[in-house]
């Protein structure tokens, strides 16, 4: 026989109303308690676990998983809704597509995630072909944790010149000349980690699929030509001092191209400062 859960042991609990801004402290002992309800396990109206066999125990669960997809899905759906523009024509989504689309999006709980898938579902309304089965895949499993370190990634990578892709630039290196040519090239970092984006998110990024996992190096850049940098509108212009210079990145994967369509981010004004700070050394900023 299964008892009802509840918490027993004599513990306060600190609980405010969310409308004023205030946090909500919860002993550990009663957010485990809680989780029960995901399994059926705590009583609700005419419900009551303790006199029900352990087939009603999961059918009441099933019930309560479909009721929540139910619900993640039209809370979703409402975003589309309200990011689908009236005055452009839309067009009909492929039934593979919208079939695996409504699959994967009820299992999004997140509020903020089901505004990205929101903005999924509106886009391919209206445009179809920008997010492909494989990155909605990705995006189901990332977490909100993990889509704040692709924001905060994203606010630290440059369109370089007139290509359409992110670049997320570690630095620079020196090539040292011909008379140095068995020596290594000396590197100079930006220092992402000064600015909420250490080694360990990079790699939570790899991890995911969404950067490439090795680190990338442009060709030997020409003191001639300068290289534009944009970064969420903000443009610089960077010539080489010398012949012998090359950055050195990280690439995004075809799915992080996508995802980067999805998130809103912005560039922090320090690092802008501190990028211009560590170029000058090597490079002539306009």
């Amino acid at each position: 026989m299964v008892e009802t859960v509840k918490d027993t042991r004599n513990h306060t609990v600190k609980t405010s109303n969310s409308d004023n801004g205030k946090s909500t402290d919860v002993s550990a002992r009663k957010k485990a308690l809680l989780l029960g309800r995901m399994l059926g396990l705590s009583s609700e109206d005419d419900y009551r676990p303790s006199s029900a066999s352990i087939a009603e125990r999961s059918s009441f669960r099933a019930q309560k998983l479909a009721s929540q997809y139910q619900s993640n899905l039209e809370t979703i759906y409402k975003i589309a809704i309200s990011q689908t523009p009236s005055d452009v024509t839309g067009v009909d989504l492929d039934p593979d597509w919208a079939h695996q689309f409504f699959q994967l999006a009820e299992q999004i709980h997140n509020r903020k995630m089901q505004e990205l898938w929101g903005r999924i579902l509106a886009s391919e309304i209206t445009s179809p072909g920008n997010f492909s089965l494989r990155t909605l895949t990705t995006l189901k499993q990332l977490t909100h944790k993990e889509a704040q370190i692709l924001e905060k990634a994203l606010g630290m990578s440059v369109l370089v010149n007139n290509e359409s892709r992110l670049k997320l630039i570690i630095g620079f290196k020196h090539a040292s000349g011909l008379g140095h040519f068995f020596k290594k090239p000396t590197q100079t970092n930006i220092g992402l980690s000064q600015f909420g984006l250490p080694y360990s998110n990079i790699l939570t990024l790899v991890e995911a699929g969404i950067l490439h996992r090795s680190e990338l190096e442009t060709g030997i850049l020409s003191s001639k030509t300068p290289i534009s940098f944009a970064l969420s509108g903000i443009k610089l212009k960077l010539t080489p001092k010398s012949g012998q210079l090359f950055f050195s990145y990280y690439r995004f994967t075809p799915i992080g191209d996508e995802l980067t369509q999805l998130i809103r981010y912005k560039t922090d004004v320090n690092y802008i400062k501190a990028l211009k700070e560590v170029f000058a050394q090597d490079f002539r900023i306009d």
